[in-house]
């Protein structure tokens, strides 16, 4: 998430809506705008910034690219030429991390969008890549991959290679099948691994993150190909050691989760070979208190062992299981090891809401089911 001048991760109680789109971000982006002849900053900031309050946070980015349209030429040629005219400088090409930018300089792939799709394509990408330099342009890239996948494809066998850095991430970001908050792809999932193939050996971060946040997504539709490719990649020998060790634990962070022998295998983990003891010590709690358990391993040779447990929720008519992390760590053959944990209950938790009744705790390692109990959980403590 973007931060700096839009004050992202600012004051309590203040919406990320107001931090992005206020009257100061709005002012600051039709003073951009006066490079060209007879534009009004002062009207469009009065046209604009009396519409926000009413107004929710990518609401606000289409009703800011009316205000500006409004006095932009009507001819998307010329539109495009005045927007790239009124572009900030690029980001810094120099680093190998960075934010993507100001949410304000959205607005360009709002309006190549609006009128570059249907009739004006090839100009439209031309503005998404001088664009993405500004801000990351991977919700607007995807409508052309949806409405002109072979065309915009090969835009972006281009840009793979491109000088800049954020170009380049777009690559990666934009053809994610998950990306948070943009629209779904229409895309064959399989198709943008010739993109990874290439960006997995970038030298930037933000880069080679983009890229395993992708493979994450794929994880979860394709989990076999992706280890495929990660198994591949690591014997190219093309990324650095330490950035593919990297790259492979955050792709295969969900995979990793729900077990996948395969993804486990990869990250070193083997499956079988330890027995476990399961002492849930809160065997009666209430909602609002911790849970405490210990699990005893024991590993019939020298293993490296990710250590996860799972709760069955109760709820009305059904349990549902959520996977929680407990340690990662090496057993001695032999040795017995034991993992303690300290598991809050909180009645106030924003994603699921708790219900008395009897909850199951499952401890897996590497992957496999090795214990299994449970605890009784009553309704909230009192004071």
């Amino acid at each position: 998430m973007a931060r700096g001048p839009d004050g992202v991760g600012g004051g309590k109680g203040v919406s990320l809506a107001d931090q992005l789109f206020n009257a100061q971000s709005v002012a600051d982006l039709g003073a951009q705008f006066t490079v060209l002849p007879g534009f009004d900053a002062d009207r469009f900031v009065a046209q604009v910034v009396p519409g926000l309050a009413s107004r929710g946070l990518l609401e606000r980015l289409d009703w800011i690219a009316d205000g500006l349209e409004a006095q932009l030429p009507s001819n998307f040629f010329a539109m495009a030429d005045a927007l790239e005219a009124a572009m900030p400088p690029a980001l810094d090409n120099s680093l190998t991390d960075n934010d993507f930018g100001r949410f304000i300089h959205a607005v360009p792939g709002i309006l190549a969008v609006r009128h570059g799709l249907e009739d004006h394509r090839e100009r439209a990408l031309d503005l998404l890549y001088a664009a993405t330099k500004r801000f990351s342009m991977e919700f607007y890239i995807r409508p052309f991959l949806n409405r002109w996948p072979e065309e915009t494809l090969a835009r972006l066998d281009r840009w793979v290679e491109d000088d800049n850095y954020h170009v380049r991430r777009l690559v990666s970001e934009g053809t994610r099948p998950r990306l948070p908050w943009a629209r779904n792809l229409t895309l064959d999932p399989s198709v943008p691994l010739r993109f990874l193939d290439a960006l997995h050996s970038d030298p930037t971060r933000y880069v080679t993150r983009s890229v395993a946040n992708h493979m994450n997504d794929l994880s979860k539709v394709m989990p076999e190909t992706v280890v495929t490719h990660l198994s591949d990649w690591q014997a190219s020998g093309r990324q650095a050691a330490k950035e593919i060790d990297w790259i492979t634990r955050h792709a295969l962070r969900t995979a990793a989760k729900r077990g996948e022998p395969g993804a486990l295998a990869l990250l070193g983990y083997r499956a079988g070979g330890v027995t476990a003891h399961l002492t849930v010590q809160t065997p009666t709690l209430r909602i609002g208190e911790a849970l405490h358990f210990a699990v005893d391993l024991l590993g019939a040779d020298d293993r490296n062992v990710m250590v996860d447990y799972r709760l069955g929720f109760a709820r009305p008519g059904r349990a549902v299981e959520k996977v929680f992390k407990l340690k990662t760590g090496r057993l001695q053959k032999g040795q017995p090891t034991t993992f303690e944990k300290r598991h809050p209950l909180r009645g106030d938790a924003t994603t699921y809401k708790l219900h008395p009744g009897w909850h199951r705790l499952v401890v897996q390692v590497n992957g496999e089911d090795v214990a299994e109990g449970g605890f009784e959980l009553l309704s909230h403590a009192e004071g």
